[in-house]
Order: structure tokens, then C-alpha cells, then sequence
């Protein structure tokens, strides 16, 4: 026989109002073994992060000189868990990079480092490793994916794409020298 749904530990109301109405027959026709929900709150640990207000200046910045150059690309900015906070893609730019800026953010964040770094790291000729041993499909190896560091913390990263990989690399800096000198 199943064990009784226990409330004595749990996450949120809502999981206790769907306990409430589930039994643990049907759960366990599903695979859960028992409802456990948490009735007292634990504190969300709070990270900082790049607000959007920072992100849309970068990236207004950004596709600025990208224009003056006469060139299109693709911008992302994400927060310290690689998730987008805000994007661009210029009219003109490859469709290709719209994937590839969200990667790079996501991987410069994620891994703390330039994705230039991680790619010069796997493609080493003694110590190189195929980057799928990452285990995250998302992870890519392409420069212009730069972290964004405040108070020794990752804050979120800046990425773009669609240009060769030198200038990815400039106008991401660029936009990380940005937040970090709050310009």
C-alpha cells in the first residue's frame, strides 16, 4: 500500500492545493512515491544581475557601431544563469547567429569565461576535448561571448554574432566595459 501523502515538508501553496485534490494512487500510477510539499518558505537566493535598462543601452550601443560600420549581427545579454535578458537582431544579420549570440551568452555566463577561452581550451592540440563532454548542448567555442564580473561575481554576459570573430569579440568587451564602468 502507498504511504499517506505527508504535509510536514514542501515547496509552495500551489503544490499543497494540488496535493489536496491528488491522492497517492494516481500519483503512483505515475511514477511519484508520495505529495511531500514544504509549508515554510525558504529565502530564493538572490543573484545579482545586469538590469534590462543596462542591457538595452548595450545593446543599442552595440548595433550603433555595427551600423557605422556598415555591417549587420546579432546581440544578446543575458543574466548570471545565461537566460536572455535582452536581444537584437539587425535587419541584414545571419539567422544563423540568432542561435549562435543566445549560445554564447548562455555559455559565457554559465562557464565563467570568454567562450573564446572554452573553444581555444577544447581545440588545444595535446589537451583539447570535444566540447560535448560539457554535457550542455548549448555550449559553443565561437569568440564574442564575454562574462560580465561585479564584485568578484558573474553579473551576466554579453554576446554578438554574425561578424567575423574579431570584431564579435570587440563590440562584446565593449559592452561589457559598459556595465562594468556603469556608462
Amino acid at each position: 500500500s502507498m504511504p499517506r501523502v505527508s504535509r510536514q515538508v514542501g515547496v509552495r501553496p500551489l503544490f499543497l492545493s494540488l496535493c489536496d485534490r491528488i491522492s497517492p494512487e494516481p500519483m503512483a500510477s505515475v511514477g511519484y512515491a508520495s505529495c511531500t510539499v514544504l509549508k515554510r518558505r525558504e529565502p530564493l537566493i538572490q543573484l545579482p544581475s545586469i538590469e534590462y535598462a543596462e542591457a538595452k543601452r548595450v545593446i543599442d550601443a552595440i548595433t550603433e557601431e555595427i551600423s557605422r560600420r556598415g555591417k549587420a549581427g546579432v546581440i544578446a545579454v543575458a543574466d548570471p544563469h545565461g537566460e536572455l535578458i535582452a536581444f537584437a537582431r539587425m535587419d541584414g544579420a545571419p539567422y544563423s547567429s540568432i542561435l549562435i549570440a543566445t549560445n554564447k551568452a548562455y555559455t559565457a555566463a554559465r562557464e565563467r569565461k570568454a567562450t573564446k577561452e572554452i573553444g581555444e581550451a577544447a581545440r588545444h592540440p595535446e589537451k583539447g576535448f570535444d566540447i560535448a563532454y560539457f554535457g550542455e548542448p548549448r555550449f559553443v567555442g565561437w569568440g564574442g561571448g564575454v562574462p560580465v564580473w561585479k564584485d568578484s561575481k558573474v553579473i551576466g554576459s554579453v554576446a554578438v554574432s554574425g561578424l567575423p570573430q574579431m570584431e564579435d569579440m570587440e563590440l562584446a568587451k565593449m559592452g561589457v566595459e559598459m556595465i562594468s564602468q556603469g556608462a
